[in-house]
């Protein structure tokens, strides 16, 4: 049961970033500001970033689950635990710097490090636990995107 609960809380917590992120992300079919970029050709369709974030916070969860879970190993968890609150903090960053203020230079920066972020936790996962490193990737390659699709507005607006 305590398994269990461990991993209910991994779950939420990893989550945080997108709870937080709805208080500035509007529906883009009534965000004026948004709409009126200039995006990518390859911008997905407004519903399939609710998608992609559920599933790449709940990978996200279950790696910080196996990380909490795993007493076997002597490896010290403190770098790991701290560079997975940054990303965390960054993620939400992103989203209030974007969203909230607008500002797609400050937020292609806070791509570039988010995305540094997260490689340099998945490299402090993985002498802790292998599958949990691997599950960062998914979001790794979300982030590479995401700062294709930023950087595309920021130069096309």
């Amino acid at each position: 049961m305590k398994r269990f609960f461990k991993f209910i809380l991994a779950i939420f917590i990893s989550f945080l970033p997108g709870i937080f992120g709805v208080m500035f992300t509007p529906s883009h079919s009534n965000d004026v500001w948004y709409n009126a970029l200039n995006n990518s050709s390859l911008t997905p369709a407004g519903w399939m970033f609710g998608v992609a974030w559920t599933i790449l916070y709940f990978l996200l969860g279950i790696a910080l689950f196996l990380i909490m879970d795993n007493t076997k190993t002597r490896q010290n968890k403190t770098k790991a635990y701290t560079l997975f609150v940054v990303q965390m903090v960054l993620n939400a960053l992103w989203t209030y710097l974007f969203f909230g203020l607008h500002m797609v230079a400050a937020s292609v920066f806070c791509l570039i490090v988010l995305l540094g972020i997260s490689v340099w936790m998945a490299y402090a996962f993985k002498p802790i636990s292998k599958p949990a490193a691997y599950l960062v990737w998914p979001y790794i390659l979300w982030m590479c995107f995401a700062l294709y699709l930023n950087g595309t507005i920021y130069v096309l607006n």
